[in-house]
């Protein structure tokens, strides 16, 4: 029997095919994703700059949401430039080491996004019902070691993604009908058993999600609890408004992945491929897009900092005159 080198079923790149069936319109597609990303760098490279650089937005909260703004970056960084190369310039190679690196900085990221949406949900928590001890619970050293955990949890689950796929035969062409290298997208192409690979990935999206999920569900019900106990109608709608943005962030977030989720599951014959790749591409785009407004227009102190900035060179002109 003829016996074959692992590495001779190593394909030196891959091919992304775009979205299958709408290479026709490819361009229009590529219109919405290159102005959703324009307006995520613009807006998460505005919120990265006011919190770096306000002293009035020096705080726990806003701490978290510079996280939010560097992950989404990262996120989406990762999947659109080369989708808008395919889309555009019928740049569709991939190397495989690129392809696996991609990979990495995808799940990476959409991990860490689900960790720090969890702990925002803490920080709004330990804000409502720990008002006076705030500051003192949610010290810089915590919010740091916070933040570096949730990244070592996405490194340290997301690390043996790239070794299950590198070390698995590939016999089955180097097509992938995707814009960005997925890890079951890639595993399908190899010719070995790829159980191992779908069980691990499943039980990650269980102890990444389910975990954040579930502390951000007893988070809000234990705010839920102590803002129906406020007295004043006043002070509830206060507490509450503190939320708004964080849990439009979350709906964001977790709406496509749902989607996507469940679709693949229990929708694969009835829902065409290219709607899975479209929804794969928002899940990925959606958040980073609409967390910067979210939070501009949400949060007043974010919006005073932006309209103090907007005005000051008039100002500093009127005087000059």
């Amino acid at each position: 029997m003829l016996m074959l080198n692992k590495t001779d079923l190593d394909p030196p790149s891959f091919i992304l095919n775009g979205v299958p069936g709408l290479e026709d319109i490819h361009v229009w597609i590529s219109l919405p994703f290159c102005f959703m990303y324009a307006v995520a760098v613009v807006g998460n490279c505005g919120l990265l700059y006011l919190v770096c650089y306000e002293d009035a937005l020096h705080k726990p909260m806003y701490y978290f949401l510079a996280m939010l703004s560097l992950t989404d970056l990262v996120m989406c960084s990762s999947t659109i430039p080369k989708a808008l190369c395919i889309f555009w310039f019928h740049l569709k190679e991939i190397s495989f080491v690129e392809c696996l690196v991609q990979m990495f900085f995808i799940h990476t990221f959409t991990g860490m996004e689900s960790g720090v949406l969890m702990l925002m949900a803490l920080d709004r928590y330990v804000a409502i019902c720990y008002p006076l001890r705030y500051s003192t619970i949610l010290t810089n050293p915590v919010i740091a070691k916070a933040g570096l955990s949730t990244f070592l949890r996405g490194v340290l689950l997301i690390i043996p993604f790239t070794f299950l796929t590198k070390h698995l035969p590939y016999c089955r062409g180097n097509v992938i009908p995707h814009t960005y290298c997925d890890h079951m997208s890639v595993a399908k192409l190899s010719c070995g058993n790829i159980k191992v690979n779908a069980i691990y990935g499943l039980m990650v999206a269980l102890l990444i999600g389910g975990f954040d999920i579930l502390c951000i569900t007893i988070s809000y019900t234990m705010i839920l609890q102590a803002v129906v106990s406020l007295s004043s109608a006043e002070a509830r709608q206060k507490a509450f408004s503190t939320c708004t943005a964080h849990i439009c962030a979350i709906v964001f977030s977790y709406s496509p992945a749902f989607f996507s989720f469940f679709s693949h599951r229990f929708g694969g014959h009835t829902i065409p491929p290219s709607c899975h790749i479209i929804m794969a591409n928002i899940y990925l785009l959606l958040p980073p897009t609409m967390n910067p407004a979210v939070y501009g227009v949400k949060t007043k102190q974010i919006r005073d900092c932006v309209l103090r900035i907007l005005s000051s060179p008039k100002d500093t002109k009127s005087h000059s005159i």
